[in-house]
């Protein structure tokens, strides 16, 4: 078999699959909301900041392609008017709406922008089973549904669509910002690379006999999660906390298990990820086309973060001169969580006021 005959018959077969797959997107749309699960939504206002009489706030559901159900607060300026530029907000990797991506939602509301907060498949009040499970794929495709949401909503201008993902989500958001065209600008904050993180570990002081190691313990979880039919969780954010915990676990602890950011459903601040779930970050980098993102990306740092390292090496890879990285002098990991004093909001709105026009 001749190369051009080979690449004749991929091609077919590519063009078949679209095919396929435009029929049954199709089909799907014509379901409209009966692709949605039905879940069961808190209407207190039960989250770890003020509310604000600047905004209205609802609650929404939006689906993913892999059919999952996701729960967000919706935030829109009081006195809002036609189309606005919209922005989604997720994270930090194991947090919930009600914590730091719904104050950054809310914040953001409140300069004129419409914005969702939402949770993670299977995690908080969004549907997927089981419960507490990370996936980069996944994780990545719910910032990309949460831009179907915002494009097809009468209440949002298609073409003036951001992200912004906090910690762990802050890849997630490079990485959909890497292939969804729709997405116009992009603000990451206290960025972890969690692909780089469950790979080589902190600091990259994973040797590959270590990473040999935990691929085996974690794939003999497996094992036992099938044997017994549930998923064995990791646990949260230590508690108590040991005196000689590194200064970046006692960060989060003071953010997690204190009054400060402490939430029922936040994985953090309770039993944590399923166990198993770092397996599959081990061996998909979720940073690698970073380097083709043409749209704005501006990703902000605290000096004194743990985490620095993560922004620094990412942003090193990003080309165009839409790109910025804005270090914040004094600042740790988690003070870029709620410290609204720490926080640049005012360079955050900005950003996006010039890159969503």
């Amino acid at each position: 078999m001749t190369i051009r005959l080979m690449k004749r018959i991929f091609a077919g077969a590519c063009m078949a699959a679209v095919c396929i797959a435009a029929a049954s997107c199709g089909q799907n749309t014509q379901k409209g909301n009966r692709m949605e699960q039905q879940l069961n939504l808190t209407e207190e206002w039960d989250k770890t900041f003020p509310k604000s009489d600047k905004v209205k706030h609802s609650k929404i559901t939006f689906h993913n392609r892999y059919g999952i159900t996701l729960a967000a607060d919706l935030y829109i300026p009081a006195n809002a008017e036609g189309r606005l530029p919209a922005v989604a907000v997720s994270g930090p990797f194991g947090a919930v709406k009600e914590q730091a991506s719904g104050l950054y939602a809310q914040t953001l509301a409140e300069a004129g922008f419409l914005t969702i907060a939402f949770d993670p498949s299977y995690t908080g009040e969004s549907g997927g089973e089981p419960r507490y499970v990370a996936s980069p794929g996944i994780n990545t495709e719910d910032f990309c549904a949460a831009v179907d949401y915002l494009s097809t909503s009468s209440d949002v201008d298609p073409e003036r669509i951001g992200i912004l993902g906090i910690c762990g989500w802050g890849g997630m958001a490079l990485n959909a910002a890497a292939m969804d065209t729709r997405i116009k600008a992009t603000v990451t904050s206290t960025m972890y690379d969690m692909s780089r993180v469950n790979s080589r570990g902190y600091f990259d002081s994973m040797t590959a006999d270590e990473r040999y190691g935990l691929l085996q313990k974690l794939n003999a979880q497996r094992t036992e999660d099938y044997r017994n039919g549930t998923c064995a969780l990791a646990g949260g954010v230590v508690d108590p906390l040991p005196e000689d915990a590194p200064q970046f676990v006692k960060d989060y602890w003071a953010y997690y298990k204190t009054p400060r950011g402490y939430h029922k459903r936040s994985l953090n601040s309770n039993s944590g990820w399923n166990v198993t779930s770092s397996l599959s970050f081990m061996n998909m980098p979720i940073l690698q086309y970073s380097d083709g993102i043409r749209s704005a990306v501006l990703m902000i740092h605290g000096e004194k973060a743990h985490s620095r390292y993560f922004s620094e090496d990412a942003f090193s890879r990003l080309t165009g001169d839409n790109k910025q990285l804005l270090i914040i002098p004094g600042a740790n990991h988690t003070d870029l969580y709620d410290r609204t004093d720490v926080i640049p909001f005012g360079i955050i709105e900005s950003f996006f006021m010039e890159y969503l026009r």
